[in-house]
């Protein structure tokens, strides 16, 4: 039952959290109109969309895996029950944070949009703060050791090109 309250809950939240924040904002600020290429460069258009489908594959992976291995949510109301560390976590600590950057920031280059690159810039901000505030405290009172080790292991911004393995696999 716990597994499909998990499916259910991070479906509902990948659509309001992620889906207001890197999809509704975006449209909002840009109305998702092609604007003449940022500095001039299509070629920045084809990284907009590369950063785009990369962001939002990673975002799915890293939705699934809360559901289905950590049996929860990524919402703090409905939390996993165990601490994810599989994937692209063992890359990086918020590879779901991540992708919301990548989709932002790829459509501010594929629209050719400033204003949304700004806009991405004070999301990362607030990403940032968040996750030192609050999300990082929260983890390691509600993990302890496992994410203090995770933490030591895996940064929590810029993947690693090698995989993180765990003593104990």
């Amino acid at each position: 039952m716990r597994r499909i309250f998990a499916i259910l809950g991070s479906a509902i939240f990948l659509v309001i959290a992620p889906g207001t924040i890197a999809g509704y904002v975006p449209w909002r600020i840009s109305g998702w109109h092609l604007a003449a290429p940022l500095l001039g460069s299509s070629s920045l258009r084809l990284v907009g969309v590369l950063l785009i489908v990369t962001g939002a594959s990673v975002l799915l992976d890293s939705f699934v895996r809360f559901a289905l291995q950590g049996l929860g949510t990524p919402a703090p109301i409905f939390p996993t029950y165990h601490l994810v560390v599989s994937g692209l976590y063992r890359y990086v600590r918020n590879p779901m944070y991540v992708a919301v950057m990548s989709l932002i920031l790829g459509q501010g280059l594929f629209f050719g949009s400033v204003r949304v690159l700004e806009y991405g810039f004070a999301v990362w901000v607030g990403f940032h703060l968040f996750v030192l505030i609050y999300e990082e405290p929260t983890l390691r009172k509600s993990y302890g050791p496992e994410y203090v080790e995770f933490c030591a292991n895996v940064p929590r911004w810029i993947p690693h090109l090698r995989p993180w393995r765990r003593d104990r696999e």
